[in-house]
């Protein structure tokens, strides 16, 4: 059974939906970027009916600004206290409840991260193609991933030998793409392979998440798109980063890879993966428990 539910958080309206189950581990869905509570392709939706068939209770929800939620827009750095509320208010659809997992994707992975060591009632993580995006991150996975991609591709030069091919305007912009680059240079807060302790509050993005990272006790589920920047990104962040490997290399980290999918897993059968792998890690986290 589906419930719709209104709860509060600093002083404006939440709105979800509880989905019921008997586990006594609950799984708290929280929305990424510019989404709300359904999700792209309805994910979250049959997400949580597929949890809630395996006797999964679930939230799935708006924070402030986003959806039905009242409140000023904020991003994925501004919604600790969202999380906290919606998890206060699952464990009051669930009473049974005795520890809840966190399910995001992409910048609600990173949200996810930076909530889950600073509450006990946390104990896992399912991240999603994780944002940890810089300017320089960014222009390096274009760089190894979209243009040197493209000299193999046939279409391509299918293109270029039938004269369609736009040679100005591709050098154009690969140009500036390595302009970009050369501009941005070694900037300290993109150092991330070092031993310094990192402050939460301070640091490039990927020291702060990874600092969250160490700090948390659960365990984590991390599914990774084949066909995605952003999952690109995060593979060339942990490839060149010796804690982040560290951070990673436990067996309290599972890895899965779903190489034809893009970045919201936008095909059934994707889709049905994801469910499917999110269920059995579960089902196994039940059993450690």
């Amino acid at each position: 059974m589906e419930v719709p539910v209104l709860f509060q958080c600093a002083g404006e309206n939440l709105v979800g939906i509880f989905s019921e189950g008997m586990s006594e581990t609950g799984v708290l869905i929280v929305v990424g970027g510019p989404q709300y509570r359904v999700g792209s392709h309805r994910q979250f939706t049959l997400l949580a009916r597929h949890l809630a068939a395996q006797g999964i209770p679930n939230l799935r929800f708006d924070y402030r600004g986003m959806g039905d939620s009242s409140g000023s827009v904020r991003n994925f750095e501004d919604i600790q206290l969202d999380i906290k509320s919606a998890i206060d208010q699952l464990f009051v659809c669930s009473p049974r409840l005795k520890r809840v997992v966190l399910w995001g994707l992409c910048d609600a992975a990173s949200a996810n991260l930076f909530y889950a060591y600073t509450d006990e009632r946390v104990c896992g993580l399912v991240l999603l193609n994780p944002w940890v995006r810089t300017v320089e991150g960014e222009a390096k996975a274009y760089l190894k991933h979209y243009y040197l991609s493209r000299l193999v591709d046939k279409a391509l030069w299918k293109k270029i030998l039938s004269g369609k091919f736009n040679f100005k305007q591709s050098i154009s912009s690969l140009a500036r793409m390595v302009m970009r680059l050369v501009k941005i240079g070694r900037y300290e807060n993109d150092k991330i392979n070092n031993s310094q302790q990192y402050d939460q509050l301070t640091g490039s993005l990927p020291e702060r998440m990874l600092h969250a990272l160490n700090k948390f006790n659960g365990r984590v589920l991390l599914l990774l798109s084949g066909d995605d920047l952003t999952a690109d990104e995060f593979r060339d962040l942990v490839a060149s980063s010796d804690d982040w490997k560290q951070a990673l290399a436990g067996d309290h980290v599972s890895l899965h890879t779903l190489s034809e999918a893009n970045h919201t897993f936008s095909s059934a059968k994707w889709r049905h993966e994801v469910e499917r792998w999110t269920s059995d890690w579960l089902s196994e986290f039940k059993e450690r428990k």
